[in-house]
């Protein structure tokens, strides 16, 4: 079958768990479909926007993005089936349904009325990214959502979409990539001492990610752990800003405290999690998590929040522990005290820190359940088997 995978994030150019997913769905699916990737500037068809969206106006990245999803809807003529990912690129799917009478399938990585905070990145961005993923998803022949929880909350944010449409394909690890690295040399060069305790966070600093309160926890964690930041990519100058000041806070109180800024190169992410005492998740808003299952992967015991689909990849108590969050109610997921929130994350992540044979436990049940729960080449074939009920 000959399938047109419509993309925003495509290697090189993947920051972001959807990125992932799509990387190594499309490589599974290439054994099974005739694909052809379109992506962002990469990809089999690299897709760019109009000169005339140039400018540094927060709105016109949305604008941008409907340029490229028109650019993707017509070279996708002559596929049979369209599969898009994300807001950023479903409009182009939904044109190329409309264009060439084929079907349409959808994958949900997250809910634009799920993220209000974007706003702040968008400005009137926002309304245009919100009006296109409702208008695709609400027309697709198939939605894909990649947690149970994830699927709840998609039919809560677009009652009109029928229920009957939405599968629930859950994302992937690669389990021989991701497996764990007894090497120091990455430790060494960042400055993380392989003979302490470490909490490792990997992730963008986005309100989704809840950087601010992670940082909040930490000002109470065992004074021997480290705490290592994988985190760049700010969405706004002023939440860069913010983080930065509270990372210079915790710095001054105690040491052992790493920032890196820079995305690092898998081999290296690979590393840091190996040795880390604890993976540090402290989402407000997730609807699967893929870096808990990376962390699992390599034997990290995983502390994070509990809420949208992590639940269905941390095990409680079995490979880690979640930490309970009572959303406030402005919509953005953030926890309705704060304080509340750290102190429940930092009491978890020092129980494990306390007991570093449980943690160790923790991450080998979490291997074992990436390998047994989260292998690609089952997801690729359920993926292929929505397909061919379509056609």
């Amino acid at each position: 079958m000959r399938v047109a995978l419509l993309t925003r994030e495509y290697p090189p150019d993947v920051y972001g768990g959807a990125g992932v997913h799509v990387e190594y769905l499309a490589r599974e699916l290439r054994r099974l479909e005739e694909l052809t990737v379109h992506a962002w500037g990469t990809g089999d068809v690299p897709h760019r926007s109009w000169e005339a969206l140039d400018g540094d106006a927060p709105h016109l990245a949305a604008l941008r993005t409907l340029s490229i999803d028109l650019t993707m809807a017509a070279r996708s003529e002559g596929a049979e089936l369209v599969h898009s990912h994300t807001w950023y690129a479903n409009l182009g799917g939904h044109l190329a349904k409309l264009l060439y009478g084929i079907p349409h399938v959808a994958t949900v990585h997250s809910l634009e009325p799920l993220r209000p905070w974007k706003a702040e990145q968008l400005g009137g961005g926002y309304a245009v990214s919100s009006w296109a993923e409702e208008t695709a998803l609400e027309a697709a022949d198939a939605i894909i959502a990649v947690s149970e929880g994830s699927r709840a909350d998609m039919l809560g944010a677009y009652p009109d979409i029928d229920p009957e449409r939405v599968t629930v394909i859950y994302n992937g690890i690669d389990t021989e990539e991701y497996k764990p690295d007894p090497d120091t040399d990455v430790l060494e060069r960042y400055g993380v001492d392989p003979g302490r305790p470490s909490v490792v966070f990997v992730g963008r600093i986005t309100r989704q990610k809840g950087v601010e309160h992670l940082l909040e926890a930490a000002r109470a964690f065992e004074p021997a752990a480290q705490l290592v930041l994988c985190a760049g990519s700010a969405d706004t100058k002023e939440l860069g800003e913010d983080v930065a000041r509270r990372v210079a806070g915790l710095q001054a109180s105690r040491d052992g405290v790493i920032w890196l800024e820079h995305m690092l190169p898998k081999p290296e992410v690979i590393q840091l999690l190996s040795h880390a005492t604890v993976f540090a998740c402290s989402s407000i808003y997730e609807p699967l998590g893929i870096v808990n299952l990376e962390a699992m992967a390599c034997e990290a015991a995983v502390v994070a929040t509990a809420t949208g689909g992590i639940v269905e990849v941390v095990v409680d108590g079995e490979t880690g522990l979640l930490v309970p969050i009572e959303p406030g109610d402005d919509g953005t997921g953030a926890p309705r005290d704060p304080q509340r929130f750290a102190a429940a994350f930092a009491e978890r992540v020092n129980a494990l820190l306390a007991d570093p044979g449980r943690a160790r436990e923790m991450g080998r049940a979490g291997r074992e359940r990436a390998v047994r729960e989260f292998a690609w080449p089952a997801i690729a074939e359920q993926t292929s088997a929505l397909y061919r009920r379509l056609i």
